[in-house]
């Protein structure tokens, strides 16, 4: 492990260590290996985010102790601490690896690897990094990006080190079992090379683009520590240098370099510009405006907005002469606490904790702007500000709404100690131009600025730290970039990379609901020597599995009252409930699942004793020391039961299991008779267990709802584009494919709350039972079971279509 994060940090650093991003992971990879149990392997993948978060990042925990003054060891400690959810794609790829080896090392690669990149897709990561982005310096290698982007590639790399560890663990086996693996490793680098140079010939052989190169003049003037200068200059003479400074820098662009544009850094002009605060501020706008005139060029630089309503933006003036200004881009992407925090999150006493925390709000995605050059041309540009180019999908946008070339501000003063972080970012940048084949124009305040072309190439640059102005050309098609896979279908390995393992899950569920020819084992068999799927809870694990999941059911009934009672966003938008779904439910119905899952074991009798495996942990109970089961009257987080003891004591771990009768037979044991209310309660559920397959997930919150959603969508599409494909004829098959897909989760979160509703009411009835008419609780208890069913099952579908008859 530790091998891999020195590995891994060795290949961030660049230059020829871009070679090491198709073995780091190998010596990790081994090590997951020899753990047969998941929670060994989800320990090792905590493990391995503090080892690489530390390798890789040490830098950016610098950068936060500074921006906070808690210091560097406080910074990169919170850093160290936060790894797990810095990284989290460790853990994904672990649980996706190990589910994916029952079925083989080449099933656990690719289950991994997908696990890995869709959750780098799906879960917010706060610098948007991954792998992909270490081939940077193989100028060959990074131009898949155009297929794939830096995801993409990220997969690559991974299977590649899954083949070399496959290739190590089959090394005494002889040369013909090492030949597969490192056939695969050796292909896989050589089959990037090969498209990068048919990308790159492509390039070349393109049409010559009409009218002359766009020659911009990039002003770096390496003026950072805006607060210190405040404090010694007043914030007027600091204003004034800085206008100054990048004055003197434009002019010589324009008069002497002949520059079209004049690019300057994000928040050089540090108040807003066309809404002035103060009389002071409207005078450096119209000085500002006066400069512009007098050069005849436009100028794009950052500063600040402000709406109708009071709210600040980091934004992008686009200013033409003679014209004044054309518009303002907002950031999209805000970075976190430093200059955006969430409204849920705000208040008095986060400013008390945080004081430097930011009020800006995020924009409202990808806009393009007109750049109008003296000789009469306008080139159609879109603007990236510092975050915002890590956003694989904003530049994308950005693309299709016609820019013909990216500009990308930054102010990386933080970065001024950290080359490291400067260098990732400009990387990072870079790839937005791969990915469009557009030319980018990147400035910073203090480096690294560059004009960089559509192979992601630097045409012209600065180092950091150092006040200069950056010169280049770079052609500019009307057409925009060459038509790529990335411009066609948008980041989509992680989306495909989701979809694939949703399909596995699936599939995997489908074979075991229905085994086509099977014989399906008698329950009431009493020979049974082996019990699978027994999670054996210590409290303290039961303690966190049952709150998880109690959490989780009882916010379905919060919904379903919000849902009911209140006209608020949650009744309204499908959206919201979809959020408010995977957020309340999914998440701790996860957590849940990975608690069990980590102490889950398989019971067998072995010598008269009773022997609960996990991985190489045995736990041996003589069989003469159990006097019965006591089931659960709680059944969090699942049905499970007690092993009572002939001491009379309970044994000290309880057991969770899908079937406790099962066990029972197992055991040759019966449960004892009920004698308190609770335990009447408790073997009334243990009795009734449920074992028609309408119950089971599959069947109840993905075939129901799917049924449920095709009839629906198709009269939505008939009502809004006439027939039944026709949003699919008139907007493509994605948009199509996204609609169906939302309508069938909106069932989906119809049916889950409904069924939640359902198990309510058998529940509550069935302890009403048990108080009224306890000889007839088990009758009636059975009875709510198929009235829930058929409410479920038919009361849904009877609903919909008095809906449909409606219309």
């Amino acid at each position: 492990m530790l091998a891999s994060a020195l590995l891994c940090g060795l290949y961030a650093r660049g230059g020829a260590g871009w070679l090491l991003g198709f073995v780091a992971l190998v010596p990790w990879l081994r090590t997951l290996d020899t753990e047969t149990g998941l929670a060994g392997s989800l320990l090792s993948a905590w493990a391995m985010s503090v080892a690489y978060t530390l390798a890789v990042f040490a830098w950016f925990g610098s950068a936060i102790g500074a921006y906070t003054q808690w210091g560097s060891t406080a910074g990169l400690a919170l850093l160290l601490l936060a790894a797990p959810l810095f990284q989290p794609q460790f853990f994904a790829f672990v649980l996706g690896r190990h589910l994916g080896r029952r079925r083989g090392a080449l099933a656990g690669a690719l289950m991994g690897s997908a696990a890995w990149v869709a959750a780098e897709w799906l879960l917010p990561r706060l610098l948007g990094d991954t792998l992909g982005y270490g081939l940077y310096p193989a100028r060959l290698l990074r131009q898949a990006a155009d297929l794939g982007g830096a995801a993409g590639l990220t997969l690559l790399l991974l299977l590649s080190n899954e083949a070399l560890a496959e290739a190590l663990a089959r090394r005494a086996h002889g040369l013909r079992a090492l030949a597969r693996p490192m056939a695969l490793a050796a292909l896989l680098p050589l089959l990037l090379a090969g498209y990068g140079a048919y990308a790159l010939s492509a390039l070349a052989a393109q049409p010559a683009a009409t009218g002359k190169p766009l020659r911009m003049g990039l002003v770096q003037a390496n003026i950072t520590d805006y607060e210190g200068l405040r404090r010694e200059q007043g914030a007027a003479a600091v204003v004034r240098q800085v206008l100054d400074t990048h004055f003197a820098m434009s002019f010589d662009a324009v008069e002497r370099q002949r520059a079209d544009a004049v690019l300057w850094s994000e928040t050089v002009y540090p108040t807003t510009f066309g809404h002035p605060k103060s009389a002071a501020g409207a005078e450096f706008d119209a000085e500002i405006l006066a400069i512009v005139n007098a050069a005849g060029v436009p100028f794009v630089f950052g500063t600040y907005d402000r709406d109708a309503a009071g709210d600040e933006y980091n934004a992008a003036a686009f200013v033409a002469p003679g014209t004044g200004l054309l518009g303002l881009y907002r950031k999209t992407r805000p970075f976190p606490l430093t200059e955006y925090v969430p409204a849920w999150l705000d208040g008095p006493a986060l400013r008390r904790w945080l004081p430097w925390a930011g009020g800006w709000r995020p924009g409202d995605g990808a806009r393009v702007f007109p750049l109008r050059l003296a000789d009469g041309r306008e080139i159609p540009v879109l603007a990236l500000i510092c975050l915002d180019a890590v956003d694989t999908n904003l530049a994308i946008e950005g693309a299709r709404l016609g820019g013909q070339a990216i500009l990308t501000m930054s102010n990386d003063a933080w970065f001024n100690a950290l080359p490291q972080g400067a260098a990732l970012h400009h990387a990072v940048a870079a790839f937005r131009s791969i990915e469009t084949r557009l030319p980018q124009f990147r400035v910073t305040s203090s480096g690294f600025s560059a004009v960089i072309d559509a192979g992601g190439s630097i045409v012209a640059g600065a180092r950091l730290g150092e006040r200069v102005l950056v010169l280049g050309e770079l052609p500019v098609r009307e057409s925009g970039g060459r038509q790529t896979l990335m411009l066609a279908w948008g980041d989509w390995v992680g989306r495909a990379a989701l979809v694939g393992l949703a399909l596995a899950a699936l599939v995997a569920a489908l074979r075991r609901w229905w085994r086509p020819g099977e014989a399906q084992p008698d329950p009431a068999a009493s020979d049974a020597a082996t019990l699978a799927s027994v999670a054996v809870l210590p409290p303290a694990a039961r303690l966190s599995a049952g709150l998880l999941r109690g959490f989780a059911r009882a916010s379905l009934l919060w919904m379903l009252v919000a849902i009911a009672l209140g006209d608020g966003l949650l009744q309204l938008s499908t959206l919201a409930q979809l959020r408010s779904v995977a957020a309340l439910f999914l998440a701790p119905e996860l957590a849940a699942w990975c608690v069990l899952r980590a102490f889950a074991a398989r019971a067998s009798i072995e010598a008269d004793m009773l022997v609960l495996a996990r991985g190489r942990q045995r736990l041996a109970l003589p069989l003469q020391d159990i006097a019965g089961i006591e089931p659960w009257w709680l059944r969090l987080p699942g049905p499970g039961v007690w092993l009572r003891l002939t001491s009379g004591a309970r044994w000290h771990h309880g057991l969770a299991l899908a079937d406790p009768l099962a066990l029972a037979r197992l055991l040759r044991l019966a449960p004892p008779p009920p004698l308190s209310f609770s335990a009447r309660y408790a073997q009334l559920c243990l009795t009734s267990s449920r074992r028609s397959r309408l119950h089971r997930p599959l069947a109840k919150f993905l075939l129901l709802p799917l049924a449920l959603a095709i009839p629906a969508f198709r009269l939505h599409q008939h009502i809004a584009y006439g027939s039944s494909f026709g949003e699919f004829y008139a907007y493509g098959p994605l948009l199509f494919l996204k609609g169906f897909a939302l309508w069938w989760a909106a069932w989906a979160v119809g049916v889950l709350l409904s069924a939640a509703l359902l198990r309510a009411a058998i529940e509550a009835g069935t302890l009403a039972a048990l108080l009224l008419r306890p000889q007839k609780a088990g009758a009636l208890r059975g009875w709510l079971e198929g009235l829930g069913l058929a409410l479920l099952y038919l009361g849904l579908p009877a609903w919909l279509l008095l809906r449909l008859l409606a219309q």
